[in-house]
């Protein structure tokens, strides 16, 4: 019998955190909870979360730096919730390597639905699967198995996500692919009417493997459709 996934919930509204608590233990999860950012991270620290539920309005220590001490220490899954207006914080979430975000209000069935997709992206990426093999275009080489990706000779270090986005384009050399289809086929959810998602992962990817980001070589914009990784 496989032992329940632990989440951690952050948010300072009490009803929040109890239905969403409530809503996760109905489907068999562990749960603890934290009102603010230094509770967060004590809570972390004492039992850490298979994925933590972030609120980015926090008292004490605000949500994105406790999303940066978090992330500095490991790579625990985090989606982020945020308010409608909040479309900076949403962002800056991003780029820093968060695995989703819910935008307040929401349907607690929904985040639990999110929930499991991205815990089971995480178990898949920790287990990859023995046949898949390595892709070399140009001077890119990306290796599934190892989740390693050297580029113009050097490792290059990518977020989970970051890593998932760039092998899926580089399986389907020349393939042009909507936002939305990307947000289906790598994050694993239908899109939800906010393509910043896509395209702060296609801005960080650039810059990371891209000798010339403002001119890319590998993932090209196919204006008024999406991406492409141009082999």
């Amino acid at each position: 019998m496989s032992i329940p996934k632990r989440v951690l919930v952050v948010d300072d509204e009490p009803q929040v955190r109890e239905v969403l608590t409530m809503y996760l233990q109905r489907d068999g999860f562990r749960v603890s909870v934290a009102a603010d950012g230094e509770a967060a991270l004590a809570a972390s620290e004492s039992s850490p979360p298979d994925l933590v539920v972030l609120d980015l309005m926090l008292p004490k220590i605000e949500g994105l730096e406790v999303f940066r001490r978090l992330r500095a220490k490991n790579a625990t899954p985090i989606i982020m919730l945020t308010a409608k207006g909040e479309e900076l914080d949403r962002v800056l979430g991003l780029e820093l390597g968060a695995d989703d975000y819910i935008v307040k209000p929401f349907s607690p069935r929904e985040v639990v639905a999110r929930v499991k997709n991205v815990l089971r992206r995480a178990t898949a990426a920790a287990s990859p699967d023995a046949s898949a093999r390595a892709l070399e275009i140009g001077d890119v080489r990306v290796d599934p198995r190892t989740r390693e990706v050297i580029a113009r000779g050097n490792k290059i270090e990518l977020t989970g996500k970051e890593f998932d986005l760039l092998y899926f384009l580089a399986q389907h050399p020349s393939q042009v692919f909507t936002r939305a289809q990307l947000l289906d086929q790598v994050w694993g959810y239908e899109f939800y009417g906010d393509a910043s998602t896509v395209t702060v992962h296609v801005r960080r990817l650039r810059e990371k493997i891209e000798a010339d980001p403002a001119h890319p070589r590998y993932i090209a914009t196919v204006w008024g459709v999406g991406y492409k990784f141009d082999a």
